[in-house]
């Protein structure tokens, strides 16, 4: 049987790792604990903001297992599954699916650029006929990042093709007019916009919610505007999450919010990327605390003395 399917504000969960590279699951599963206490609804680790492509399939199997060990259920996850073989992204998924994950997140394969539609669609299919009865399958469309998408016409093909595993999509293109429109032509397929710049347009419109960076250090925020988007707040509680993801895009995302981390918990450990991005210099981690100071914003995020018994 399939698993629930997720709606709401899901977190991309950045991923803290040692000095050698290895990821430091201490950490991770207690900023994860943090963020489902927060109210984040679902955490999708091992997306773009998780450096999951600069991890190997192994390590990040064996840190989801861990995770799942210690106790964050199974049914709030999203892992990411991106990868650019056939039998590698099979792998994931049949992990994802025997650990009982909620779904997973499907990037295309983005190393062959200028692919067909069809060619995703054999991928896409391949993949899931391989793995079986596999999880509920989200796809990921973020083509500034891997410049491969998923056309409107290929996720209603997959959609017919998969009913019922292939359930939903993150847009990642930064384009709210495709966001809308996957929502018009697929009534019942579960979009999720991937800024909260657009959560409060996706859900008017017939969106379940959003797939966002800043999740992680913006989540009681964030879901705060989930909960209430129908009310006379939504708009005042939208334009407060757009001034604080604005200020942090400002920047690269992903040392931007680790930088943040590293702030709120005091712990510059926080602050480590792996090649071959790199950490914010002094001068742009200084900048970006002054615009978050500036708006009155402290991240709740991982503040461990108060959140090891917050989600118990």
């Amino acid at each position: 049987m399939a698993a629930t399917r997720f709606q709401g504000v899901l977190v991309p969960v950045v991923t803290p790792f040692r000095g050698d590279h290895s990821i430091d699951v201490d950490r991770w599963y207690r900023l994860c604990r943090s963020l489902l206490a927060q109210g984040a609804n679902g955490l999708a680790i091992f997306g773009t903001t998780s450096e999951a492509n600069s991890i190997g399939s192994r390590q990040r199997m064996a840190a989801l297992e861990s995770l799942v060990e210690r106790g964050i259920p199974a049914d709030r996850l999203m892992p990411g599954i991106g990868a650019c073989s056939m039998d590698e992204v099979t792998e994931l998924l049949r992990h994802a699916t025997s650990l009982g994950c909620g779904g997973v997140l499907m990037l295309p394969p983005f190393y062959y650029k200028g692919v067909t539609d069809e060619g995703l669609l054999r991928f896409v299919t391949g993949v899931v006929s391989r793995a079986g009865n596999p999880t509920n399958v989200y796809l990921y469309h973020i083509p500034p990042v891997a410049q491969v998408g998923f056309s409107l016409d290929l996720i209603e093909r997959l959609t017919r093709e998969l009913p019922g595993i292939v359930v939903g999509l993150k847009d990642s293109s930064g384009d709210l007019d495709n966001t809308l429109a996957i929502i018009r032509r697929l009534p019942g397929f579960d979009v999720f916009c991937g800024s909260e710049v657009f959560l409060l347009d996706t859900l008017r419109a017939g969106g379940v919610g959003c797939i966002t960076a800043t999740g992680s250090v913006n989540a009681h925020g964030i879901h705060a505007l989930y909960q209430a988007w129908r009310t006379d707040r939504g708009i005042q509680l939208q334009e407060r999450a757009t001034a604080v993801r604005k200020a942090v895009q400002q920047f690269p995302l992903i040392p931007a919010v680790k930088a943040i981390l590293a702030q709120a918990n005091d712990d510059a450990d926080w602050k480590t990327v792996l090649p071959p991005l790199v950490s914010l210099s002094p001068a742009a981690e200084a900048q970006l605390h002054a615009s978050l100071d500036a708006l009155g914003f402290a991240s709740n995020s991982l503040l461990e003395a108060e959140t090891s018994s917050a989600a118990d």
